[in-house]
């Protein structure tokens, strides 16, 4: 029997925001957020009633059992977290602007836990053959360190070993690395993807593209044939692809942003859910924009939407899908 559909890898984090949009050098408290793309992905399709685990490196601490307790509060699968007396918990501090000033964020994640994860770490006998259906993982995992890295690309080829669907987000961090070091790391997993999710900003700087979203999207289709491919473009909607060069325009919901961290881990999610569920492209890109809105909504990083939300926004707003 599966013991579960999906299976994430990389790192939580703590996120510390200024409440009211304050500067962090005038704050005098912080509001106090759980986060990181791929246990994002996992508490959204937990909550959309797949069955969900999350695998990373943890520091066996109050904060480490905190974010270990967060996740499995949202019927994500933590049991075979790494545990580790030694290393720490990785942290980021956000200020959230409003235009005219950007946000913007620090990260205090060196030395984590799950950047000194590596592939001895990883449970082989969890990547057996009918124990799950789908491995996700993201660029941020691994820009963390060069073990990252490596253990990233042993679960990624393990997974792959077992016949598991492989899902990759290329989620660029410059603050973690450079384009070209990003170009060069992940074009091993774009390239063995079976779904793929960047943001068209994402595919001009680190992978070099240009050209109208329609030109991009079929430059990523050149390159990676065999992939669904999910491009975001912001309050622009979404383009996507199939291996048959299908081409979807999906059209952002209307929303009135509330937090807006998290919102491409939603979109990966609700495709993903879809792609599971065995749905069209056409219906991957609706839930999937669905998902990033109902986000947008809610504070905190994590995606702590369910099925009735998704349902009555599908139902009376359909969202604008063009082929």
């Amino acid at each position: 029997m599966m013991t579960f559909d999906v299976l994430t890898f990389g790192e939580a984090l703590y996120r510390l925001t200024p409440p009211n949009a304050r500067r962090i050098a005038g704050a005098t408290h912080f509001d106090f957020f759980v986060g990181g793309a791929e246990a994002n992905v996992a508490v959204g399709l937990a909550r959309l009633g797949l069955r969900s685990a999350w695998l990373s490196r943890l520091t066996d601490n109050a904060l480490g059992q905190h974010i270990a307790a967060t996740l499995r509060g949202q019927n994500v699968d933590v049991s075979r977290v790494i545990w580790t007396p030694e290393d720490r918990v990785g942290l980021y501090f956000m200020e959230e602007g409003t235009p005219p000033r950007a946000s913007h964020v620090i990260y205090d994640r060196a030395n984590s836990a799950m950047s000194r994860i590596t592939p001895a770490d990883i449970p082989d006998d969890l990547f057996r053959r009918g124990e799950g259906k789908l491995f996700h993982t993201t660029g941020i995992t691994l820009a963390l360190s060069e073990s990252a890295l490596q253990s990233a690309a042993h679960a990624w080829d393990l997974a792959r070993t077992a016949g598991y669907t492989l899902s990759f987000d290329l989620n660029h961090r410059r603050r973690l690395w450079s384009d070209t070091d990003a170009r060069a790391a992940c074009q091993p997993f774009l390239r063995s993807a079976d779904v793929i999710f960047i943001a068209q900003r994402d595919a001009q700087t680190v992978l070099g593209l240009s050209g109208s979203a329609d030109e991009i999207i079929e430059q990523l289709h050149a390159q990676y044939p065999a992939a669904h491919i999910a491009m975001t473009r912001g309050a622009a909607g979404a383009i996507a692809c199939d291996a048959s060069g299908q081409v979807v325009h999906q059209a952002a919901f209307p929303v009135t942003a509330i937090g807006r961290i998290g919102a491409g881990d939603a979109f990966a999610a609700g495709f993903l859910y879809a792609h599971l569920s065995g749905k069209p492209l056409d219906e991957m890109c609706r839930w999937a924009s669905a998902c990033a809105a109902l986000k947008l909504t809610i504070p905190g990083d994590m995606p702590l939407i369910d099925r009735a939300m998704l349902d009555d926004l599908l139902a009376h707003d359909g969202g604008d899908v063009s082929r």
